[in-house]
């Protein structure tokens, strides 16, 4: 693997949409207009964004589009996420030709977002539905924000509801931490009370972070390639040599408003704390979780070799996926935040070409590393997407997050 930094960028989910073209066109643009992607951006956004909802609204079954901020310390952009469960694209090269349409019109909409787009990616499987993701940064394009992020996720509110309970979050460790710019990655469930359409105000601060001291040596050998599900507990995990990558996954308890408030805790915790292994993170979310209703919260640390580390409390499931096998990585009873028993961490390693997927449980846990195969090509947020498509249930907060080797 190669050394680099994982590419992590800060990640706001701002409002869901479903079979409402004109409010969602609406809320693009006035989302463009706030985070400063200036008039002509803005606007090929809009289109963009209408292209697509016109196109669930006629075409798909069970459509829904989320608008998103992307940002770093420099700039800020907006990523647009379509999900639907049907019919699908038999022949996807096909639909993005101008000229291609299945329902008598020109059919020139996702040619015109793939052509808008800074970048956009599309997954469709007959039968199954149509997964589509297009980001939009201003011009001309950043450098920094080039490539495609090592961690993407997604939150949905249970129906009803405009704020999620769940949350999820990622930032980098080097063992000297600085103020995350390019390094910090989050999604939040939407404030109570927030402006229209769902989205809030962004903040440009960013937290600054103390040495860690060094830790005691761990007890535990490394766990062997492909024995991922019968990993040992590791006393006293310390970080390997390099930079490594921290995801959190955290399922405020119940939903709604309350719930939210203690995702909030969490992702705040999770991103300003100095903690360089699971185990003292969910320690720290624990500590800042007093006095909120509490929640189920699961941290994992990928490094360059491909070493996993593991620590989860609560119903997050979390599994290691290949195009063939699924290993669930094992989490303990409790509710961070109220009751906790001794933490442990657990040594895994990253199967190649593998993912790291967690997510709450506002989705089923029965699904098969064959529901994901096709999409581990596809970019994080994608596969997060899809996962929800599949297992997720609309009578609970949903959320999943999908990690790949950054390295």
């Amino acid at each position: 693997m190669a050394t680099g930094s994982p590419l992590l960028v800060d990640c706001e989910d701002v409002a869901w949409f479903r079979d409402q073209p004109e409010a969602a066109r609406g809320a693009a643009a006035a989302l463009g207009r706030r985070i400063g992607l200036g008039d002509q951006r803005t606007a090929e956004l809009t289109l963009a964004v209408t292209e697509l909802a016109t196109n669930m609204t006629k075409h798909a079954v069970d459509g829904s589009l989320l608008l998103r901020v992307l940002r770093n310390r420099e700039v800020a952009g907006v990523e647009v996420v379509a999900v639907d469960s049907g019919p699908g694209m038999a022949d996807i090269p096909a639909a993005l030709r101008d000229g291609m349409s299945t329902a008598g019109t020109l059919g020139i909409g996702l040619g015109a977002v793939r052509r808008l787009a800074d970048s956009f990616d599309i997954h469709s499987q007959p039968g199954t539905g149509t997964v589509q993701l297009a980001r939009f940064w201003p011009r001309p394009p950043h450098t920094r924000v080039a490539g495609e992020p090592a961690v993407g996720g997604i939150t949905r509110p249970i129906s009803g509801e405009q704020v999620c309970g769940d949350a999820w979050a990622a930032r980098t460790d080097t063992g000297e931490q600085a103020a995350p710019a390019d390094g910090a990655l989050d999604a939040r469930p939407a404030q109570a009370g927030a402006a229209p359409h769902g989205w809030s105000a962004l903040t440009g601060s960013r937290p600054t972070f103390e040495r860690t001291p060094p830790e005691p040596p761990r007890t535990a050998p490394l766990v062997r390639p492909g024995t991922t599900s019968r990993a040992l507990p590791v006393r006293a995990a310390t970080p390997g040599p390099g930079q490594g990558m921290l995801v959190m996954s955290c399922d405020g308890l119940g939903h709604g408003p309350m719930a939210a408030v203690a995702a909030q805790a969490a992702v705040q915790a999770f991103r300003t704390g100095s903690s360089r292994t699971p185990e003292q993170a969910v320690e720290q979310v624990h500590r800042a979780l007093r006095g909120t209703r509490g929640a189920a919260v699961a941290v994992a640390r990928l490094e360059p070799d491909g070493r996993l580390l593991f620590c989860g409390v609560g119903n997050i499931t979390a599994a290691l996926v290949t195009t063939t096998t699924r290993s669930t990585l094992l989490s303990h009873p409790g509710i961070v935040g109220h009751q906790m028993r001794q933490l442990r961490t657990y040594e895994h390693r990253l199967p190649p070409h593998g993912i790291l997927v967690m997510h709450s449980d506002g989705l089923s846990e029965r699904w098969k590393a064959a529901d994901l195969s096709s999409l581990l090509h596809h970019p994080p947020a994608v596969i997060a997407a899809g996962l929800l498509r599949h297992a997720g249930t609309r009578r609970d907060d949903a959320s999943a997050v999908v990690a790949k080797a950054a390295w």
